[in-house]
């Protein structure tokens, strides 16, 4: 029974006659397996993150939790659908033309291109634009001086749950030698929307964003229409156990991961938001707002954040499997520089000690045998890797940090993380946003 959210119940249900090719079998009135509120039945949410029963006692936010799992994109599932009808690379050129040159400079477009790029031109009325340039500036910090440390770490949250990670493993995105280009294609997404007015219509994030949000309903599409075994057999989506591929709640972790660890350590200090996080927080917003979350996953302070993330993982059954093992494990020993010689091997091994120890403390309350059963060893080499490097990393960023409060010095700092920035996508490499069901696992 919807109570709290009717608007968001509704908007699932439209889908249906949106988009019936892609949705008209699908039922949206079942409840998959992932999705859980027995509380004898463990979740994803740990005990250390907080009370899982008094989130399961919160009517509102399971509720939330509940419909937004069956919430996919339709603007861009539409196009994702074309792929009926253009190849991949076709579309990708389209939509690549059309968000450089405007629609209307692109005589062949499909009207569902156009539907998307409006979609995402609207402006909301619960974002505040004043705050999103400055908060793309705070976002700049870590996407120039702190992300190669993060990368896989950051990446391997939703790998973590053998629900969440499915659509991932079928699409074998994450196997072998293709991790690294994804991995790196991911990193790039997050650090070009960073870029000075990057999301503004005719930007870079902007072009990136309609990209990411095709390529994720082209993993949905093929997924529910195109799914075969190894062999090559028809294989059914099992709605039953899995729900939607990507619902927007999954894109949950990816997208507000920035703020909810903001908004835990200021929950912790019992305050709100200051101003220079507040900017950044509205930067996340309207970049999830482009990749399609609604207003109703996007709270605007401490505690409705993280009583997102909690409700999502007190109600997501948890569940660990050896496809999630070799997820993690591939990740982490992906080689993500952009060359083979000597600077770029010891680079590699210091970004990757540091993803390890990461790992460790977020999804094993740092026990490295925990870990190791995850497929993440550490060992005395990463330590001492960390160790070595630490005093330069932390240096660089409070020198930084203390720069960028000097009125004098804003403009300098503010170049040199813009060129940080672009120095890292040199060494991601330019994006494809492209995935291929031939090359799928199953």
């Amino acid at each position: 029974m919807v109570t709290y959210f009717p608007e968001l119940a509704a908007r699932v249900l439209q889908q249906v006659e949106d988009l019936p090719e892609m949705y008209g079998d699908f039922d949206f009135s079942a409840t998959p397996e992932r999705f859980t509120t027995d509380p004898n039945v463990k979740s994803a949410l740990p005990s250390r993150r907080g009370d899982r029963q008094a989130y399961l006692d919160n009517p509102r936010l399971v509720e939330l939790a509940r419909t937004s799992l069956y919430l996919a994109d339709v603007p861009a599932d539409r196009i994702a659908a074309l792929s009926e009808k253009y190849s991949v690379t076709e579309l990708v050129g389209l939509i690549r033309r059309a968000c450089k040159r405007g629609i209307e400079s692109v005589p062949d477009a499909p009207t569902e291109l156009a539907d998307l790029l409006a979609v995402m031109e609207t402006k909301p009325d619960w974002i505040d634009y004043a705050l999103v340039e400055k908060g793309a500036a705070r976002a700049r910090v870590s996407a120039g001086l702190i992300a190669p440390f993060v990368t896989r770490g950051a990446f391997i949250a939703t790998f973590t749950n053998t629900y969440a990670a499915l659509p991932m493993t079928i699409t074998g995105a994450l196997s072998g030698p293709r991790a690294a280009h994804r991995v790196n294609e991911t990193t790039a997404y997050f650090a070009v929307t960073t870029l000075p007015r990057a999301l503004e219509r005719f930007g870079p994030g902007f072009e990136a964003t309609a990209m990411v949000r095709v390529m994720h309903s082209m993993v949905r599409y093929n997924a529910l229409k195109r799914s075969t075994d190894r062999n090559g057999r028809r294989r059914t989506w099992d709605a039953s156990i899995y729900g939607l591929p990507i619902p927007q709640l999954d894109q949950l972790p990816a997208g507000m991961i920035g703020p909810y660890l903001i908004a835990l350590r200021a929950l912790k200090n019992g305050r709100d938001f200051t101003e220079g996080e507040r900017a950044m927080v509205e930067f996340y917003r309207y970049r999830c707002f482009l990749l399609g979350l609604p207003e109703e996953l996007l709270p605007a302070n401490p505690e409705g954040i993280v009583n997102m993330f909690h409700i999502r993982g007190a109600t997501l059954r948890d569940g660990f499997d050896d496809d999630c093992r070799k997820l993690v494990a591939s990740t982490m020993n992906a080689y993500l520089r952009p060359a083979d010689g000597l600077f770029d091997r010891i680079a590699d091994s210091v970004e990757k000690s540091y993803s390890k120890v990461a790992f460790c403390a977020a999804f094993c309350d740092n026990n490295r045998k925990a870990a190791t059963d995850m497929g993440v060893d550490i060992s005395l080499r990463d330590y001492a890797r960390i160790a070595a490097t630490g005093p330069f990393i932390a240096g660089r960023l409070i020198a930084v940090a203390l720069a960028s409060r000097q009125p004098m010095l804003q403009e300098v700092t503010n170049r040199y993380l813009t060129g940080q920035v672009r120095h890292r996508l040199d060494v991601y490499g330019i994006p494809e946003y492209v995935t291929d069901r031939r090359e799928y696992a199953h």
